[in-house]
């Protein structure tokens, strides 16, 4: 599994509109409304690289007011919520 942060620049009004369609993509797990430099950050979960290229380069771009986007791609997760959900497995 690979996956990539996209930062995305919305056009002004525009965040929610292009939130609620990354959505509904299914390579696209989370989505957040984000203050700061950026608008919006998706989260890309794929297969390999070349699937990142077809999400960020096509995919995308047919999302209306995307001015701007800059994706990261994750080398290693280091996530304290995945392992404190394996460490409670069977406790319930």
């Amino acid at each position: 599994m690979v996956t990539a942060i996209v930062l995305i620049r919305a056009q002004h009004g525009r965040a929610k509109a292009i939130a609620e369609a990354l959505a509904d993509f299914p390579e696209i797990s989370e989505v957040y409304s984000v203050g700061g430099s950026y608008d919006v950050i998706a989260i890309v979960r794929v297969s390999k690289n070349e699937d990142i290229a077809t999400m960020v380069t096509e995919r995308m771009t047919h999302v209306a007011g995307i001015e701007r986007t800059e994706t990261l791609i994750a080398f290693k997760s280091f996530s304290r919520h995945d392992l404190e959900r394996v460490f409670s497995l069977g406790l319930d």
